[in-house]
């Protein structure tokens, strides 16, 4: 660690870490269930027990398996970028982006249903990403009541439809920052976010960083500063349909 290194622990291994001293005075969890034990074993440790997982750099810690899953995309999108940690996600059939603060008490399925159903309507949200949608939209495109339509939403990804778009209209913004020199308000329009204020306040949000300081991390090379407006030349978008999320 001392040498650049991280540390990232599934589950108990956050016992390991403990073990080792690496959790004192950092915030970190571990499946919900053994939470209090890690607790009492490691009383410098400030154990959060509803989340996904933690990221105390150079320390991350992950609950359960499966978030173990999220937790390591989330170190492969810091050292590697959005595209690859999105291509890892797609082959494993996973969603790309489950942000650490989730809750862990989330009902997921193992499997999108097949046919008619969400399915359908995520690829649709999926291809049409940079314009308004709202849940009255989707369930009628679901066939279902907006209730249904919500409830659904949950059980098969774990957050709401609204946020599902936000997270994904954020990714979508770090590809553009990463491999484009389009100005912010090119890149809010393009993501869904309308306008750069927005898109500000929702990346702060969700990563803790602005877009600047984020382009300035992942591309040195783009660093000069990020003008609202067009002004800045753009490199024509390569990735997903060219088009952002409604939120």
């Amino acid at each position: 660690m001392a040498r650049g290194a991280r540390v990232l622990s599934v589950c108990n291994g956050a016992f390991a870490l403990g073990a080792a001293g690496l959790l004192d005075g950092r915030r970190c969890t571990t499946h919900w269930r053994h939470a209090r034990e890690l607790a009492k074993q490691h009383p410098a440790a400030f154990v959060d027990p509803e989340v996904l997982y933690v990221d105390e750099d150079p320390v991350i810690t992950s609950a359960g398996t499966a978030a173990g899953i999220d937790a390591c995309l989330h170190l492969v999108r810091k050292e590697q970028g959005t595209r690859v940690a999105n291509g890892i996600a797609r082959r494993m059939v996973v969603p790309p982006h489950r942000d650490g603060g989730q809750a862990q008490y989330v009902e997921r399925p193992v499997a999108m249903p097949s046919g008619d159903t969400l399915a359908e309507v995520i690829g649709w949200m999926q291809r049409h990403l940079a314009e308004p949608v709202t849940v009255r939209q989707l369930a009628l495109r679901a066939r279902m009541s907006e209730r249904t339509f919500a409830r659904r939403f949950v059980q098969e990804t774990g957050t709401t439809p609204l946020r599902w778009l936000t997270g994904q209209r954020i990714l979508l913004a770090q590809e553009l920052l990463e491999e484009t020199d389009a100005g912010l308000d090119l890149i809010a329009e393009r993501a869904g976010f309308g306008n750069a204020a927005t898109l500000r306040h929702h990346f702060r949000a969700w990563r803790g960083t602005t877009p600047q300081a984020y382009r300035r991390a992942f591309c040195p090379d783009r660093s000069a500063p990020l003008a609202d407006g067009y002004s800045s030349p753009v490199v024509p978008f390569s990735g997903r349909n060219t088009v952002g999320i409604a939120g």
